[in-house]
């Protein structure tokens, strides 16, 4: 079993930079690939980005590539996702996500969720 719980998150402006974090309960965290995954309202929960749980592989959508950062850090339990040159249609709930595979990011696959946080970015 694991818990997941985001902070961070918040309000900023187009252009500026934002992160936020995924602290976990459990001593199975370090045996999960870590996603992070968004949902805007009336869309579709989509996948943003994922972690190995060992080696620190990493995938991400095409939308943020080059923009947003996943990292972990398996002493503290913890996720990270750093974002940069942050824009309006980056506005959604950002969920982190346990269970699933960090290289295929399949909504369907991950077996343990966050609560999300709230990401807007205005104009």
């Amino acid at each position: 079993q694991v818990q997941l719980v985001e902070s961070g998150g918040g309000l900023v402006q187009a252009g500026g930079s934002l992160s936020v974090s995924c602290t976990a309960s459990g001593r199975a965290f370090t045996a999960y690939d870590m996603a992070w995954f968004r949902q805007a309202p009336g869309e579709e929960r989509e996948f943003v980005a994922g972690i190995s749980w060992i080696g620190g592989r990493t995938n991400y959508a095409n939308s943020v590539k080059g923009r947003f950062t996943i990292s972990r850090d398996n002493a503290r339990y913890t996720t990270y996702l750093h974002m940069n040159s942050l824009k309006p249609e980056d506005t959604a709930v950002y969920y982190c996500a346990a269970g699933g595979r960090y290289n295929r990011g399949n909504v369907h696959e991950y077996e343990y969720w966050g609560q999300g946080t709230q990401v807007t970015v205005s104009p």
